[in-house]
């Protein structure tokens, strides 16, 4: 295992969107053994700029925005003074760590959509365009690896798109202050990811000129694609014999209508609420999601063939009028599963080419 990192906090310079979009050109991880519901992510394996430097430590204004009281959905953590030593637990939350200019000490084992050392692309095109050294990655376990995380030796631990329990969160907290979900395991929104992490590092001001930063990016993109504006949409994924469609507050789908798409009102009616982001449906029913637009998830090209020509799949309306967007490629669905402050903008050409292509096929 990679010895932790020594020293101080790793300070880059916070991210723009804009950089982003140029340097780096949204299923989640680890949704298996931590998540309190037990459920597993449907269609996925169980869940930076140039020229920086290193600071010694928290600039003097972060400092004195210390300490912060972050409300979870276990109680509540108070961070007593800027963090120097940050890990992370769950999905994003590294992301958004980096984005803001702060490298953790160790982040997750991300086995979808990451390299053989479970990294994920954007993070190590951020972290190398940072000039930092990429963090040392935790063991690959559905479990929370809690002595890998005490060995890092954190003075924080930011979990807030995670399954952990509220025993996980007591252990953790006695390794360092933990911030967990604010409401549901596996449903803290992007955004909010973002503005918590800046939070518990002291960035506040920061992590607002990202948001807006990104907010900016994702505008102009539904600027420049206004054959999507209004079309209704669906998003699902077909694996292992089950068919999943994803709820309304999903962040893959608040991804679509935040570039002017719709959520069909088919979604919401056969919605059976059986989990926080999706629900299944008999494949005997799925001729009844209607929607302009049909938003599928394929990690392969033989995924993506099976979908449209084999089974019950192929009979559905929208993919024999090739009204199909496909996100195909581990790494792409990564990116929109959910989103992060990172790769929402790393997948946005690609994801941004399927929809329009779906968006033509509609009369």
């Amino acid at each position: 295992m990679p010895r932790p990192f020594t020293g101080a906090r790793r300070r880059v310079r916070p991210v723009t969107a804009l950089a982003l979009l140029l340097a780096l050109t949204l299923l989640a991880s680890a949704c298996g053994g931590d998540d309190p519901a037990g459920e597993a992510e449907p269609g996925t394996d169980p869940a930076p700029t140039t020229g920086a430097t290193e600071d010694a430590g928290p600039t003097e204004s972060a400092a004195g925005d210390f300490p912060v009281t972050i409300e979870h959905a276990f109680g509540e953590t108070t961070i007593e003074a800027a963090p120097e030593r940050v890990v992370t637990w769950g999905w994003g939350t590294a992301d958004a760590a980096v984005a803001l200019g702060v490298v953790p000490v160790a982040i997750p084992h991300q086995a979808y959509g990451g390299d053989e050392q479970g990294r994920l692309p954007w993070v190590v095109e951020a972290v190398e365009a940072a000039g930092a050294e990429f963090p040392e990655v935790l063991p690959n376990s559905e479990e929370v690896p809690f002595e890998a995380i005490a060995a890092a030796d954190p003075d924080v631990i930011l979990a807030q798109y995670s399954g952990i329990t509220a025993e996980d969160h007591e252990l953790l907290s006695a390794i360092a202050p933990t911030v967990a979900y604010p409401g549901e395991a596996w449903s803290t929104p992007w955004r909010d990811v973002v503005a918590s992490t800046g939070q518990a590092l002291g960035l506040d001001a920061e992590a607002e000129v990202l948001l807006a930063d990104i907010e900016a990016t994702i505008a102009d993109a539904a600027e420049s694609h206004p054959e999507l504006a209004g079309l209704t949409v669906a998003n699902v994924v077909d694996a292992d014999g089950t068919f999943y469609v994803y709820r309304s507050a999903d962040p893959r789908v608040e991804f679509l209508t935040d570039l002017g798409m719709e959520v069909a009102p088919s979604v919401d009616e056969l919605d059976t609420e059986e989990s926080t982001f999706f629900y299944t449906l008999s494949y005997e029913q799925i001729g009844e999601i209607e929607s302009d637009v049909l938003v599928v998830y394929a990690e392969t090209p033989e995924d993506t063939t099976a979908f449209l020509t084999d089974g019950p799949t192929a009979q559905m309306a929208q993919v024999q009028d090739g009204r199909v967007a496909v996100i195909e490629g581990a790494p792409l669905v990564a990116a929109v599963s959910p989103p992060t402050a990172l790769s929402l903008t790393w997948g946005l050409d690609d994801s941004l080419a399927a929809l329009g292509e779906a968006a033509a096929a509609v009369g």
